[in-house]
């Protein structure tokens, strides 16, 4: 449904940023030079050492937009979405190119000038795409290059892909009126008219021109389809099947061609290959180099846990992970031995007298938390996901909260969208599940970055940390 228009929006907004890109760079140089806001203190280097750079800047860019899938419009839509990916993706971009040209010698440039490139090929960028989606819905909202669609169903699929298509006139699909089932009573769905029924849908064809057929039938009229498509099979226009999985869908869907059979992939994960790739070295290096840096003060955490009660240093918990498998995760021990032989597993209050003295401390500061970067380096947890929950508790979130079991569909974390946002201890499971499943719908590396950069900003301690 949405293959012309993106092949088309593609190429045209793929030009454009190519021309962008490699027009920005020397924009940049002649800005900073020609009209110097800040003053020439070295002297004017040669243009053409500038100009070289322009095939590196276009690899950069086209292959972090490539990775990131910027060209690919079919799940996002919405202008803003969009504009925030493109900035996202020049953003990571510039980062690389400046690492990379910092790496060289040969390559030392003036520092306004990657300013000057970054705020020039960032604001044409956005100004580019607004230009491509208004100049499509100016077309087509005057009838220009539009197809006629009908929409062949009721309830909530159908409604659905009616007011998206209502929503982005910018596509070129306009739906003329909706063919329902031969028993309904509904004269409007989705505030389109119905023209008639399965049983007339050749004729509803010929009569409004019908270029587009969508059949998005409710799971209860399924058995319509092999008569639907029969009666269509001679028809010169396209037919499309939306199937009607919405009550099944939380994180997302996607279609594969598998050898020419279509899968349809629902709630999968958004870390695959690279990107799981790119997680992975993040979390190894990171995770090495945090273990190295805080070895003396977990060295001193773990001799005062020793000296300051009984029992061992280290706890070791069995926690549920990525696809739901369990493993044992560390934690410097908080709590008397043998501390939940009386209660069984609960989770730990406020007030709790079975924590020790430097427990309590432990746990305010988050300090108890440190030895999981040695199952992150370990590769059952990451740096960044939901926080892994006892199996015992799951058992029984389950049951009790929609949706629980997909925060399995990545790694567990040390910190997590839920913790930045003050969903810690104690605190509502939904609002925590919530986030958990924004962040895996949401999944980048920059937000990744971000989740990181506000648990430092933040600190360690928090009110519901106990």
């Amino acid at each position: 449904m949405l293959k012309r228009y993106q092949t088309l929006c593609s190429g045209l907004v793929g030009t454009a940023d190519a021309l962008i890109i490699v027009s920005a760079w020397p924009a940049a140089y002649w800005l900073r030079f020609y009209v110097p806001v800040f003053a020439v203190t070295k002297g004017l280097p040669d243009f053409s050492a500038y100009l070289s750079l322009t095939p590196l800047v276009a690899v950069v860019w086209l292959a972090v937009f490539t990775g990131m899938r910027v060209y690919s419009f079919g799940g996002r839509l919405a202008p803003v979405r969009e504009m925030l990916l493109v900035l996202k993706a020049h953003g990571l971009a510039l980062l690389l190119f400046m690492s990379l040209t910092y790496m060289f010698d040969q390559y030392q440039h003036s520092r306004l000038v990657t300013m000057y490139f970054g705020v020039l090929a960032g604001t044409a960028l956005v100004l580019g795409r607004l230009m491509v989606r208004g100049g499509f819905r100016f077309l087509h909202t005057r009838g220009i290059n539009v197809r006629r669609v009908l929409v062949v169903g009721e309830g909530p699929s159908a409604e659905s892909v009616i007011s998206r298509l209502d929503e982005f006139p910018e596509i070129g699909l306009n739906v003329i009126g909706v063919a329902t089932h031969p028993d309904s009573t509904l004269s409007q769905v989705g505030r389109k008219q119905v023209l008639g029924s399965f049983g007339e849908i050749t004729q509803i064809v010929e009569q409004h021109r019908v270029e587009e057929v969508l059949i998005a039938l409710p799971s209860s009229q399924q058995s319509e389809v092999a008569q639907l498509l029969e009666e269509l099979k001679d028809e010169t226009l396209d037919v499309r099947l939306i199937p009607d999985v919405h009550a099944y869908v939380t994180l997302g869907c996607d279609v594969e061609d598998f050898d020419g059979v279509p899968v349809l992939r629902i709630n999968d994960s958004p870390l695959f290959v690279w990107r799981a790739a790119a997680k992975r070295c993040t979390d190894v290096l990171v995770a090495a180099v945090a273990l190295l840096v805080f070895f003396p003060l977990m060295l001193l955490i773990g001799i005062l846990v020793k000296t300051t009660s009984r029992g061992p240093m280290l706890y070791r918990q069995e926690r549920m992970g990525l696809d739901g498998r369990t493993f044992m995760m560390l934690k410097f021990r908080s709590m008397k031995i043998d501390a939940e032989s009386r209660t069984g597993a609960v989770w730990a209050q406020q007030s709790d007298d079975r924590k020790t003295l430097l427990g309590a401390f432990l746990r305010k500061t988050s300090l108890d938390e440190l030895p999981q970067l040695w199952n992150v380096l370990r590769g059952e947890m990451s740096l960044v996901g939901p926080r892994p929950e006892r199996p015992v508790f799951v058992k029984q979130f389950r049951k009790e909260i929609p949706h629980y079991m997909l925060r399995h569909k990545v790694k567990a974390g040390i910190t997590g969208w839920a913790q930045v946002n003050g969903w810690r201890g104690n605190t509502s499971l939904n609002r925590r599940v919530e986030c958990d499943l924004y962040y895996i719908q949401n999944w980048s590396y920059l937000l990744d970055l971000k989740i990181l950069s506000l648990t430092i900003w933040k600190g360690f301690v928090n009110k519901n940390a106990y």
